[in-house]
């Protein structure tokens, strides 16, 4: 149904440094720039881009939006320490098993630095 996920940044270079970082800790690349100035990073199938605002306004963060990335637990711990080395912040209960509606779910979240949150997630099965 996607085809990508862009999220807006005041601060590209900044935003390159986390993102890089946690793409890097769940085994993708280094985003690199558009002619537009926009990051763009490509992983598992999935585009995700990070860009100024094109109508020149700052950029802010969707309240009650999360972006989800699909990893193992493995990679969740240290997408989830990149990112908080990164400039990130943890946020929510540290990174683990979470139960509920007959789900089980290895989570970890962050903020970014432009303060979109961001799920690093693997459907555990038994």
């Amino acid at each position: 149904m996607y085809s990508h996920m862009m999220v807006g940044s005041n601060d590209i270079d900044r935003s390159k440094k986390f993102y890089d970082a946690t793409f890097k800790a769940m085994g993708g690349r280094e985003g690199s720039l558009d002619p537009k100035g926009r990051l763009v990073y490509m992983h598992n199938g999935g585009i995700f881009l990070v860009t100024p605002p094109i109508d020149g306004q700052p950029a802010t963060h969707g309240n009650g939006c999360t972006i989800g990335f699909a990893m193992t637990p493995e990679q969740a711990d240290a997408w989830h320490a990149a990112g908080v080395e990164a400039g990130g912040t943890s946020i929510e209960d540290p990174p683990g098993i979470r139960e509920g509606g007959g789900m089980k779910m290895y989570l970890a979240y962050l903020r970014d630095p432009d303060g979109n949150k961001l799920c690093a997630l693997h459907r555990v099965t038994d």
